[in-house]
């Protein structure tokens, strides 16, 4: 999506945030040994966050942005509603059948095929964000975000669960991961096996994720000098992280479960880490050193991709290591373990591989190759 403002601003913060977010993302689900790695490298493990559990959130929110101002853009032009639908529609199902891609290589077995995941809640999100951003004004998209935000909040509290009752958030009592149990069955994230961070009922707060993003948009829309929007998106941000903390009384931070109070404080993150990057970037006209961020930002999702089928193509060749067979994968890892000590050695690996992918998305802008869907 072409981040150009309604005055013809290009946003090119909004590229480089896209940008630090995937490199983020890459970095932090590829170190070279997963049991030494720095605490904000990983998410947190139930309740509270990290600097990792950060990355998901904005990308869904960067997509509420962006969308935003294209979809106004193409009404501007006179496109009917019915045919931005009908193409958002075909834009989520190839999201959607690539994210079933990416969990199905290499062993390509349907029987534990995971339904749900990263690219597959973009999807989701993605087309009932659009629907509802179609069909309301910026007063119904807000009461869409309390309705959806309240709605799960009393979801989770109150509908009991067989064996275990009502509000309980715990990892195997909790209503999200009962749902998914009982509906997705071996069709869960491999690694939980009987529920998904990217589950059924976790969805719902999810598509208020993206429409803070469209909330964002409307502000960075609006007529006036671009200094004073990003000063609302800061004095937002700041708000929504103030009533993410008090929520987090009630009903903890989890990204996991992606309670309404994770969902409003990493919205408030947003709003105020991309208020930021616009002061310097669009405003103080710092973009020279923001150029790797946008390169990679152009690209996001075939980065995304590369980075995940790449590393199951280096755990599925193998070589020999001083007469023993190991992974391509931990091969290359042990030539990091004679540089540094086993965490600084995964780190290397992990900025190693994300480097390599911004190679990656460098030939591909210097070839002018984009993948659009």
């Amino acid at each position: 999506m072409n981040p150009t403002m309604s005055n013809g601003e290009r946003a090119v913060s909004l590229d480089a945030f896209r940008g630090a977010t995937i490199a983020l993302m890459v970095l932090v689900n590829d170190p070279g040994d997963s049991r030494n790695v720095y605490p904000p490298l990983l998410h947190a493990q139930w309740n509270g966050w990290t600097a990792t559990d950060v990355v998901f959130p904005s990308f869904m929110w960067i997509v509420g942005v962006a969308m935003t101002i294209v979809i106004a853009r193409r009404l501007a032009a006179g496109v009917s509603r019915t045919q931005i639908f009908r193409q958002a529609f075909r834009r989520a199902l190839i999201l959607y059948v690539l994210g079933l891609i990416v969990y199905a290589w290499p062993n390509f077995d349907l029987s534990t095929q995971r339904l749900l995941g990263v690219l597959q809640r973009i999807a989701i999100c993605y087309l009932i964000a659009t629907a509802i951003y179609l069909t309301s004004n910026i007063r119904g998209q807000l009461l869409w975000i309390v309705s959806l935000l309240g709605g799960y909040w009393l979801l989770m509290m109150l509908v009991p669960v067989p064996g275990f009752g009502a509000g309980h958030l715990d990892v195997d009592g909790n209503l999200a991961h009962y749902v998914d149990r009982a509906v997705l069955g071996a069709h869960n994230y491999q690694d939980t096996k009987t529920w998904d961070p990217e589950g059924i009922i976790s969805t719902l707060p999810a598509i208020a994720t993206v429409l803070f993003g469209i909330v964002a948009g409307h502000i960075l829309r609006l007529d006036g000098p671009l200094r004073r929007r990003a000063a609302w998106l800061f004095i937002v941000g700041s708000l929504l992280v103030v009533a993410g903390e008090v929520c987090n009384t009630w009903l903890p931070i989890n990204k996991k479960l992606w309670t309404s109070s994770f969902c409003l404080f990493m919205a408030g993150l947003d709003f105020a880490i991309f208020a930021i990057m616009l002061w310097i970037v669009d405003v103080q006209g710092y973009k020279r050193f923001t150029k790797p961020l946008v390169i990679l930002g152009m690209n996001a999702i075939a980065v995304y991709m590369a980075s995940e089928l790449l590393d199951q193509v280096l755990r599925a060749i193998h070589v020999s290591s001083n007469g023993q067979p190991v992974t391509l994968r931990e091969w290359l890892f042990m030539l990091c373990s004679t540089l540094a000590s086993p965490i600084n050695a995964s780190l290397l690996y992990a900025i190693a591989y994300t480097m390599l992918m911004y190679l990656v998305a460098y030939a591909m802008y210097r070839r002018g190759w984009f993948l659009r869907v």
